[in-house]
């Protein structure tokens, strides 16, 4: 393989960045700082590696969410972590050496977001990490390993908390760290009015606003294990006999629950809605519970009490402030309002910092 040197090539008057997305909550950040990137003059080839590959999660969202058609599709999807993440690493790196880009810029957590910034690092090419400093402790998440090595090869680190601040200082992080705030409560903002109006999910479903809850579950610890699985599950029907819990089911644990001839009684399972609808059910409901670190977010701009099916959460003010506790640990904490995550400006924040920061690091 032939190595470059990216950052001492001659580069054009606008700054170019590669981002990396492959997963749901990845494109819902990725619409919000997209725009920014582009109102700044900042030109942007955007890589889907296909972790997500089913339409109902990927297409839907750059619809919906009218993030511009990416500029490269992986198609990588399926197999182990490591098989998947090296496939991505391997496409990643082609695009890098064809592209030359200025900086690579990654969202979250997942096997795309280290495939992206391994790629780049062994090309010496500058990173960025928005929803950096996020931690859960524990490393048998594959989320937390992927977290954890992103943020010790980024040269900037986007936090959305305070929290993630002190994570990364107390890793010995502290350069090129800005605490930015949530663009996670950006998109939830620009999208909750269109979801009003467009989204006919309610009726679709016969449900009644204030009438049901929302759950979701696909983590690999729920999903991998069959025990745990089952135990899950109980706690949904059983949650279910207070009222209609909606499923929408990922396709990993439709498959587990397949595979394990585990059947659910009570709990209505439905396809995998796309963002709008997600919105919707979320604004219309009375109670979440969700193994997903974004979702326990969402619930938490909408004001809606969230139980994390998890035996920790990284979004540790979410508790802290009342509004999600942990299935199996103490009941809700008096209620206020998280001020860290803004009011929408972060990915403006964000395309800020690049365009300013970005500069002068990759001079």
């Amino acid at each position: 393989m032939r190595v470059i040197s990216l950052h001492k090539k001659q580069r054009p008057n606008k700054m170019h960045v590669v981002s990396v997305v492959g997963a749901r909550p990845q494109f819902v950040k990725a619409a919000v700082v997209s725009k920014a990137l582009r109102e700044r003059g900042i030109r942007e080839s955007l890589v889907h590696t296909g972790q997500h590959h089913d339409a109902k999660m990927s297409e839907v969202f750059f619809d919906e969410l009218e993030i511009p058609p990416p500029s490269h599709n992986l198609g990588v999807h399926g197999g182990g972590h490591g098989e998947m993440t090296g496939r991505m690493l391997a496409g990643i790196e082609r695009i890098l050496l064809d592209e030359k880009p200025d900086w690579m810029l990654v969202y979250g957590d997942t096997n795309s977001t280290l495939a992206g910034a391994l790629a780049a690092a062994k090309l010496h090419l500058p990173i960025a990490h928005v929803e950096a400093g996020l931690r859960s402790f524990n490393r048998r998440m594959p989320e937390e390993i992927n977290r954890v090595l992103t943020d010790h090869v980024s040269a900037l680190l986007f936090c959305p908390t305070n929290v993630a601040v002190e994570n990364l200082s107390n890793e010995g992080i502290r350069k090129g760290v800005h605490m930015v705030g949530d663009v996670m409560m950006d998109a939830t903002l620009a999208g909750v009015e269109i979801a009003r109006s467009r989204s006919q999910i309610l009726n679709t479903l016969g449900l009644t606003e204030g009438q049901y809850a929302v759950a979701t579950i696909h983590r690999a610890e729920n999903t991998d294990d069959p025990g745990q699985l089952r135990t899950v599950m109980d706690f949904l029907e059983q949650r279910a006999k207070d009222r209609p819990v909606i499923l929408p089911l990922h396709p990993r644990t439709r498959g587990a629950l397949r595979n394990n001839g585990i059947r659910l009684a009570g709990v209505r399972i439905v396809d995998p809605v796309g963002y709008l609808d997600m919105q919707r059910l979320l604004a219309g409901c009375v109670e979440v519970f969700t193994d997903s670190g974004g979702l326990q977010k969402e619930a938490y701009f909408h004001h809606k009490p969230c139980t994390t099916l998890r035996e920790e959460t990284e979004w540790v003010e979410t508790v802290d402030a009342g509004w999600n506790r942990l299935w199996k640990g103490a009941a809700y904490k008096p209620r206020r309002e998280i001020e860290e995550y803004g009011g929408g400006q972060a990915a403006g924040c964000i395309a800020n910092l690049l365009k300013s920061e970005g500069a002068r690091i990759s001079a």
